[in-house]
């Protein structure tokens, strides 16, 4: 199960009110843009990205619901990383991805699912680019399960 943190309203954006407080579900109907994203999250997480968060993106994009942005320390950690990004959604019922772009460089690769978008950066890269600074008004989506294990940094 995930939730969005923060507490804005939810009008519009495909989610509905579970009647537990920060938690909240997907109205039916709605994509599985949201699960898919927490599994490329995870997925991230299980070759060690960096700080891997998931935005609702849907309320105020429209074109997409969900960004998932992680990274790794060197080139050939953020190849990794897409690697099982793109083999964890496909094992989970996805697709593969639309587009990829940047992925020669590796300093910031896009991952273009449609309804969902990844983004791997170099670490310095995600510092340079801070795209949760830029769409800090995104509700943060929890995706780690509640028995998660927290590593030392």
């Amino acid at each position: 199960m995930w939730s969005i943190t923060k507490g804005a309203g939810l009008a519009g954006t495909g989610f509905r009110s579970t009647g537990e407080p920060g938690i909240v579900g997907r109205d039916s109907g709605s994509t599985d843009a949201v699960d898919l994203a927490v599994t490329a999250a995870r997925a991230a997480d299980a070759k060690m990205g960096i700080d891997t968060v998931v935005l609702e993106m849907g309320s105020l994009l429209g074109v997409t619901d969900a960004f998932v942005i992680t990274a790794g320390a060197n080139a050939r950690q953020v190849r990794t990383l897409v690697d099982e990004v793109e083999r964890q959604v496909a094992l989970a019922g996805g697709r593969s991805p639309n587009r990829v772009e940047g992925l020669s460089e590796a300093r910031w690769v896009l991952m273009d699912y449609g309804d969902f978008i990844v983004h791997v950066f170099l670490d310095e890269a995600r510092e340079y680019y801070s795209l949760e600074r830029l769409w800090g008004n995104a509700e943060k989506i929890s995706w780690k399960p509640a028995s998660a294990s927290v590593r030392g940094k």
